[in-house]
């Protein structure tokens, strides 16, 4: 009985993730040509204690390969306490010619980035905003290439890649794996027309589709999803104007974290936000991810205990590393474009891992950036 539901689940576990790699393929990369840029954009940037990274964000950004007319920045402080604001106004010296400006948030939600992007929305100068976090990099023909490929799209979302900038270590690598897992997992949705998660990281949108919508009403009680239920509520009414770019100097470049707490408390916040989609497949993915790793780490209890052949479990796990190998290997020929191995130790820990952040999102808080926040 014990391995009829292993083996049925893993059937529709592998399903589900085949779906995503073919899915992967039907979303053609895009090749940037020579068009005269004329979109212009916002970019806001909601930051709390960033006084070590926003240097990085600001330095990318001065270099981009856009006309400074054409786009402005917008940070909004979310209370820090650092020398984040001495920062940006030393930059903002140092770089006149772009249109600069810094808001303090206004809390009215249980989520400070939302009102911090709700809080810029209405005194931007251009039509396009992209919001981006303060720990980001951005790449020189970042505006470039997404104003090309708005031009020849009828285009009022786009959504783009994200990917960790790792040292050479485990942990770091690790984080890598689980990022290109979401990040193929987004692609892939898109291909197969089910498209239902981004990054904040690096996601623009039209001010009029934005107000069409209504913002975020209707999910500010959840502290996280600035990205994922405004792309939802696209869908819901615009979904031919929803768009994924694929495109290398799209890539956003950001940090992982350095501490194992962080790190959970990170995972725990982006996954909080899985009981509030709407649609019938993400749900369903969501539920099948989660219980093909719990039952895996089941399994380990069950052999242990002899309840269960050390062949079955070696089966089970032989061909869920084949199918997220073949998955992670698509995600990193486009956003690493480096040999990819995927090491047996982090598909041992990550089961583990992925099960303990599933559950405790389901009933526990979290903290982050200094603050609490509950289910």
């Amino acid at each position: 009985m014990i391995e009829i539901v292993l083996f049925i689940v893993l059937g529709i576990y592998v399903v589900f993730i085949l779906q995503l790699i073919f899915g992967f393929d039907k979303v053609k990369s895009f090749v940037r040509t020579d068009e005269k840029p004329v979109t212009t954009f916002s970019i806001i940037v909601p930051f709390r204690n960033e006084e070590k990274n926003l240097p990085k964000l600001l330095k990318s950004i001065s270099k981009l390969n856009y006309p400074k007319d054409l786009f402005e920045i917008i940070l909004v402080d979310d209370f820090s306490t650092d020398a984040s604001e001495k920062v940006f106004t030393t930059w903002r010296f140092q770089n006149g010619l772009i249109q600069t400006t810094l808001l303090e948030n206004l809390r009215l939600s249980n989520s400070p980035k939302k009102d911090a992007i709700t809080r810029a929305i209405p005194i931007l100068k251009h039509e396009w905003v992209i919001t981006t976090d303060a720990d980001c990099i951005v790449n020189k023909n970042w505006l470039l290439t997404l104003d090309n490929f708005i031009q020849k799209n009828n285009a009022e979302m786009v959504v783009g890649a994200v990917v960790y900038k790792t040292k050479n270590n485990w942990f770091h690598q690790f984080q890598q794996l689980d990022l290109l897992s979401l990040q193929g997992t987004t692609i892939g949705s898109f291909g197969i027309e089910k498209p239902f998660m981004c990054n904040g990281a690096n996601f623009a949108y039209t001010k009029k589709l934005f107000n069409e919508i209504k913002g975020f009403s209707g999910n500010n009680k959840m502290a996280s999803g600035d990205d994922v239920f405004l792309l939802q509520k696209a869908l819901k009414n615009h979904s031919d104007k929803v768009h994924y770019i694929k495109n290398t100097d799209t890539i956003v470049k950001t940090k992982p974290e350095n501490d194992l707490y962080k790190l959970f408390m990170q995972r725990i916040r982006w996954a909080s936000k899985t009981t509030g989609y709407s649609g019938y497949y993400s749900k369903s993915l969501a539920v099948v991810v989660l219980a093909m790793n719990t039952l895996l780490v089941a399994s380990f209890a069950l052999l242990v205990s002899g309840f269960l052949k050390w062949e079955t479990l070696l089966i089970i796990f032989s061909i869920k590393y084949f199918v997220d190998y073949l998955l992670l290997l698509k995600s990193n020929q486009y956003l690493r474009k480096s040999k990819f191995i995927l090491p047996i130790a982090s598909s041992l820990v990550y089961p583990i891992f992925c099960s303990l952040v599933g559950i405790y999102s389901l009933f526990g808080s979290f903290t982050w950036k200094g603050r609490s926040f509950k289910k």
